[in-house]
């Protein structure tokens, strides 16, 4: 977007922080903005911002508020198995994603998708949800924060796979993550990549983490995935036929 801007020779800022920034303050205020439009922004903003234009900031909110405040509400609800999601135009205030919300677009989550697909559906749906809110200053309703959850910030630890958990917990964090921070595991030594797994009903005894026959079903600890996209240090991501062709995973070895 800066690029973009640059491009069509718009003035672009881009301050490392807000806070007591007096400078930053001022040339916000200079603008003498009707309302501003915050989207995936990680700096708090204080009240010298947030009060500087005459419709205040709206914020472009990747979930259904009060559910999911945070750096994460994509990721999040797809790994908590949530059936929905959707965009809430909020009027910011002074707190994490607790303005009060002035408009909400909802979309399902599928089984198949991922932290990326639904990023792209909300984007839409935000971008029209956004334009009507400025168009029809519609009334605000206060969250209710007794049912707030948090979603917190990702790192690419995060993404590091625990086979303890059900075959359906463990998929949910796989597309969760995709395309980022994404998911792995570890097999001798080195760091496996996961980029897609089905859970299957195939009831196992085996220990978590265990390979339990050569194509690549892993035993979890509840049911069975089968892998279906993995990748190797130094090589593209590729399918689980494509791997097996040059690789191999004995049945018994595991995956940690």
């Amino acid at each position: 977007m800066h690029e973009a801007a640059d491009a069509l020779g718009l003035s672009v800022r881009t301050p490392a922080r807000l806070r007591n920034n007096h400078e930053e303050h001022e040339a916000f205020a200079a603008l003498n903005a009707d309302a501003a439009i915050v989207a995936a922004y990680g700096l708090i903003l204080p009240p010298a911002i947030l009060n500087a234009p005459r419709k205040g900031c709206l914020n472009i909110h990747a979930s259904l508020l009060p559910r999911w405040r945070g750096a994460s509400p994509i990721q999040s609800a797809i790994r908590a198995g949530d059936r929905e999601s959707g965009v809430s135009i909020m009027q910011m205030d002074e707190g994490l994603d607790t303005g009060a919300v002035l408009l909400e677009g909802r979309t399902p989550i599928t089984p198949d998708d991922t932290a990326g697909t639904l990023h792209d559906r909300l984007s839409e749906l935000g971008a029209q949800l956004v334009v009507k809110a400025l168009a029809d200053s519609p009334t605000a309703t206060a969250q209710d924060d007794s049912q707030s959850c948090y979603a917190p910030r990702l790192s690419r630890t995060d993404g590091q796979i625990d086979w303890t958990r059900s075959a359906h917990e463990i998929d949910q964090q796989i597309r969760a993550f995709t395309p980022w921070p994404g998911s792995f595991t570890h097999y001798k030594g080195q760091v496996l990549r996961i980029g897609a797994v089905t859970p299957l009903e195939t009831p196992s005894s085996a220990l978590a983490g265990t390979m339990i026959n050569q194509e690549l079903h892993v035993a979890c600890g509840k049911g069975v995935v089968r892998i279906d996209r993995l990748q190797k240090p130094g090589r593209a991501m590729m399918d689980s036929a494509a791997f097996l062709r040059g690789n191999s995973l004995s049945t018994g070895d595991r995956l940690d």
